[in-house]
């Protein structure tokens, strides 16, 4: 009879988080060499995702894929807001093709961890900022470097700030409106949920914005400035 080893928890732990970096690191590259070619791999977004290990958080393949896709097609400066997986993948396009992801994240823990990882592959054309949420008034949003930052940002991802955030995403908006093209494209995620949509609805009405829901239960939204 077999005599099972019994292997301690955090050797367990250690060996899992190790299998679960190389998977990402393997994926990561394949990605990088031709993200062109890569965005029509379902299988292997879904592994960086899994080597992501925060699948909880880290957005869902379909909103990730329609991201990849407008950051290949659009030229100009790419805004995200909220930093995870889609800062690495987003980042390592605009090596690729040239251009810029300007990144908010409120949360200096994992600006931390987004950094390092920013830092092991060498994105450099990816600014990641450490932007607390401020109070504005009717609402609370990041607090940008606006006087740093680029004129006419082309795409927007917005996953950020949390859905706590008085206002919840609503500041983007009126913070940076100033700030994107006459033509941006914000793609909204986490629609499905009422407020999310809510704000999407809002941005239409006062910017007469094109709003359109897309994926599985409305979970995302596009909202094309200049109608």
């Amino acid at each position: 009879m077999p005599i099972k080893r019994w292997i301690p928890h955090p050797v367990k732990q250690a060996l899992k988080h190790r299998i679960s970096d190389w998977r990402f690191n393997r994926a990561f590259a394949a990605f990088r060499r031709a993200p062109r070619l890569a965005l029509s791999n379902r299988d292997l977004l879904g592994e960086l995702r899994r080597g992501w290990g925060n699948e909880g958080w880290a957005a869902d393949t379909e909103y990730l894929e329609v991201v990849l896709e407008r950051a290949l097609a659009l030229r100009g400066p790419v805004l995200e807001c909220g930093s995870g997986l889609s800062t690495l993948l987003v980042g390592a396009i605009a090596e690729h093709e040239g251009m810029e992801l300007w990144t908010l994240e409120h949360h200096p823990g994992w600006f931390d961890c987004v950094r390092k990882q920013l830092n092991r592959y060498a994105l450099r054309s990816t600014r990641l900022i450490l932007a607390p949420i401020e109070d504005y008034g009717e609402f609370s949003w990041y607090r940008p470097p606006l006087e740093d930052m680029p004129g006419r940002f082309t795409l927007v991802i917005c996953d950020g700030p949390p859905g706590d955030t008085p206002g919840g995403r609503y500041g983007l908006l009126p913070v940076m409106r100033e700030r994107l093209s006459a033509t941006a494209e914000i793609l909204l995620d986490d629609t499905s949920r009422p407020a999310e949509a809510r704000i999407a609805r809002r941005w239409g009405q006062e910017s007469g914005a094109t709003v359109t829901f897309l994926g599985r239960d409305n979970g995302f939204a596009s909202i094309k400035l200049g109608g």
